[in-house]
């Protein structure tokens, strides 16, 4: 029975207690008196009834008062109390109950209080202890992480239903890279946590390479791996190696593992004394273990290691032909060279047959070179493009052509303005090979006795100096310089200067000093940004490193049972927000932001998200630029919405919606349907419907007032991105207040979401 009903039944009760005994009375005087003497009372009270009448109904009045107020300070005050203790006991231990109302109550809130601070310091106690004990497996677990995102190569792993439960940056970002959908959000619908690589590679190439993997583990096979090569949507070339994850039948715990280079494996829990060892020392703890035999061991995951042979392979047949051409050719002209000298050695050849005869040497020796010297710069065309670049400090780049220039040419080197902090994209090997060249032509026919180096800032590009004092050099020598073949003490190159400036997107001219009877070649190389930079150091500091992995996917399977049945705890959510050029969708108002994070196995995934701002196609109203900070510049340029939709669609595949108040931001996304093809037709979740359930008694269902309670802080509200992580906080801490009462299941919680005041509302 609800407060409500309880309030009623009592004001039922106190207007029969009031009135009661006076309409008995009175009936009984009616009914036991004759006709004459009723006539006689009435006329005797009827002077009275008004009076009393007034009387009984101020009574009334008052009694009705006093029984609100006894009920909202007493019935009320407590209800409000019990869901701060729900609070206090779920998901905001810091929270404490006011102290208002009337003594009583505040003295229940105050021992409530009391017991709360003493639970606090126990769970306290026990949360340093479980934290000590969890530090050693959380160390080896970013240890691997920390591996992962070192690699150079992309790695995925995924369980035997295809969903990805590790993967590492290089993957993410070459997943990116193959794409041929319109850069939107960061490619963030592409990879991520709990996805199916089946987004990626075709089911039956999966399929087929798993089953070869099993029959070559059935067979006992010391390296059960499966090889293939696939084309991507964007018609790039992928290697691909498959490597199981095998699990340890028969032990008390079941450790995944996987198999190495040398036909062993490695079990997914490290030495217990690897976590106070260095990496040598555990390395050969992991490897001491023992290794059961193929047979006790059942196949859990599999690996993916991925390489793009696109340019390799276009390399290959660019040479492949290059020396089919070359062979073919020469191999005709070599007939008819030989034939030719044959001839020759014929005493009696008449003289005009003979200068025919060396005339065909002459043309086919001319044309064999010509073939040689075309695929010779066809091979150095190959050459330019085979290194990508890399990033170096510009001051390392500079020490190491110093010592290659000292050692190989013996010519003295100084440093004159080498400014430390710079960056520079490089393909090392050939610029130093360059650099060394021109110091080698200057030491040799300049008789230059020293070379000085000097590394500045131009902008986004980077100027390196090699100067030098000496007599004056022509711009037809430098031109030479640059378009020669290397050649540096017996070492040649099939590369020049220039071929290497070209490379790098670079330049390269003479410049005179003639107040210090001085000459240097300027090189412009481009310099890694501070953006890039920045970036790959995110992803290696320990705090920010993001989770790209999940090792309790192994043991999830989407065919378990059905979605509605399933436990909130389990599924995979997607929690966005938009931001809109107003409140009126059906008015013709449109979406100008979406963001969304995941939420993964209990866990949010701040690192797999997606934001996009949109560009309307009509003016914002002011209003709503004042609550957003969005304005028409920052959206000029940018997408519209059905280029954003789908990839935003595409993130939010299998995955069940989540959103505050979300019949506002289901609206919009519904009445694209139409216009972009797609349906939003998963299940979704209402965050403010299911805190009503939770706490029906709150006078505010508000974000902000919810995360307040929550015990949450708030960081970029009114952003879509940023609500949309709120909202996904909000929501972990909502799961377990709804266990308490009973709501565990999807299908449970949208049934009780329903039921709420708020679900009534339309848009």
């Amino acid at each position: 029975m609800s407060a409500r009903v309880r309030f009623i039944l009592a004001v039922i009760v106190l207007f029969l207690l009031m009135t009661g005994p006076f309409l008995l009375t009175a009936l009984i005087i009616w009914v036991e008196t004759t006709e004459e003497g009723r006539a006689q009372l009435i006329e005797v009270i009827s002077p009275y009834l008004t009076l009393g009448t007034m009387l009984t109904a101020l009574g009334f009045a008052a009694g009705v008062g006093v029984v609100r107020a006894l009920f909202r300070q007493y019935v009320q005050g407590l209800l409000r109390m019990s869901e701060h203790l729900r609070l206090m006991l779920g998901a905001n231990r810091g929270f404490r109950v006011q102290l208002d109302g009337p003594p009583e109550v505040q003295a229940l809130a105050k021992a409530t209080n009391e017991l709360a601070c003493q639970r606090d310091a126990l769970l306290g106690d026990v949360e340093a202890q479980i934290a000590r004990a969890k530090e050693s497996v959380e160390l080896e677990k970013n240890r691997l992480a920390t591996l992962m995102s070192e690699l150079t190569q992309s790695v995925v792993v995924c369980n035997l239903d295809g969903r990805i439960l590790l993967y590492n940056q290089r993957a993410r970002m070459q997943f990116r890279a193959l794409s041929d959908a319109p850069a939107v959000a960061g490619g963030g619908e592409l990879i991520g946590l709990g996805r199916s690589i089946y987004g990626v590679f075709e089911r039956n190439q999966i399929a087929h390479a798993l089953d070869t993997v099993q029959q070559r583990l059935r067979r006992g096979v010391a390296q059960p791996q499966a090889n293939f090569v696939t084309t991507t949507r964007a018609g790039q070339l992928l290697r691909v190696q498959m490597a199981p994850v095998l699990s340890v039948l028969g032990a008390a715990r079941q450790e995944p593992a996987v198999t190495n280079g040398e036909g062993g494996s490695h079990a997914g829990e490290v030495h217990e004394g690897a976590a106070h060892e260095g990496p040598a020392e555990a390395a050969a703890a992991g490897g001491a273990q023992s290794v059961p035999p193929q047979s006790e061991r059942t196949l859990t995951g599999f690996i993916l290691m991925l390489d793009n042979i696109t340019r390799n392979f276009e390399n290959e047949s660019r040479r492949d032909q290059m020396l089919h051409g070359l062979t073919e050719g020469n191999r005709a002209s070599l007939a008819n060279v030989r034939a030719a000298a044959e001839m020759l050695d014929y005493a009696d050849l008449p003289e005009e047959m003979r200068v025919r005869f060396r005339s065909v040497i002459r043309d086919e020796v001319q044309a064999m070179s010509r073939r040689l010297d075309q695929t010779a710069n066809e091979f150095a065309d190959s050459l330019k493009a085979r290194w990508p670049l890399e990033e170096m400090l510009g001051a390392d780049l500079i020490a190491a052509v110093q010592r290659r220039i000292e050692s190989r040419i013996g010519l003295p080197t100084k440093l004159e303005e080498v400014d430390e902090s710079l960056w520079v994209k490089v393909d090392s090997f050939s610029l130093m090979q360059a650099i060394t060249y021109l110091a080698s032509r200057l030491s040799d026919e300049f008789e230059v006795r020293e070379v000085r180096f000097r590394l500045t800032a131009a902008g986004r590009l980077l100027h390196l100096d090699l100067i030098w004092s000496g007599q004056a050099m022509s711009t037809e020598t430098v031109m030479s310089w640059e378009l020669e073949p290397m050649q540096i003490d017996g070492e040649s190159s099939p590369l020049t200067v220039r071929d290497v400036i070209d490379r790098h997107d670079g330049e390269m001219w003479l410049e005179r000093e003639k107040v210090r009877h001085r000459a240097f070649f300027r090189i412009l190389l481009p310099a890694a940004t501070p953006q890039e930079q920045v970036e790959s150091e995110t992803y290696l500091r320990g705090e920010s490193r993001p989770e790209y992995y999940d090792f309790d996917l192994f043991a999830w399977s989407e065919k378990s049972h059905g979605l509605e049945d399933r436990l909130l705890s389990e599924l995979t959510y997607t929690v966005f927000d938009t931001e809109t050029t107003g409140l009126n969708p059906s008015q013709g108002d449109e979406i100008i932001q979406i963001g969304a994070t995941r939420i993964l196995n209990g866990k949010l995934l701040r690192s797999e998200s997606f934001e996009q701002l949109v560009d309307p196609r009509r003016p914002l109203a002011a209003e709503s630029a004042k609550i957003h900070g969005i304005t028409a510049d920052m959206l000029r340029g940018q997408p519209t919405i059905d280029k954003v939709l789908p990839a935003f669609h595409a993130f939010a595949a299998d995955t069940v919606l989540i959103a505050h108040n979300a019949a506002f931001d289901m609206r919009f996304l519904q009445l694209k349907e139409p216009q972009t093809g797609l349906r939003f037709d998963q299940p979704v979740i209402d965050t403010l419907l299911l805190s009503a359930v939770i706490q029906p008694n709150q006078e505010s269902h508000r974000l902000e007032a919810i995360a307040e309670r929550l015990g949450l802080t708030i960081v970029g509200r009114h952003t879509a991105l940023g609500d949309a992580i709120v909202t996904a906080e909000v929501f972990l801490k909502l799961v377990p207040l709804l266990a308490e009462k009973g709501i565990r299941t999807l299908r449970e919680a949208r049934e009780a979401a329903e039921k709420s005041y708020y679900a009534r509302i339309k848009y």
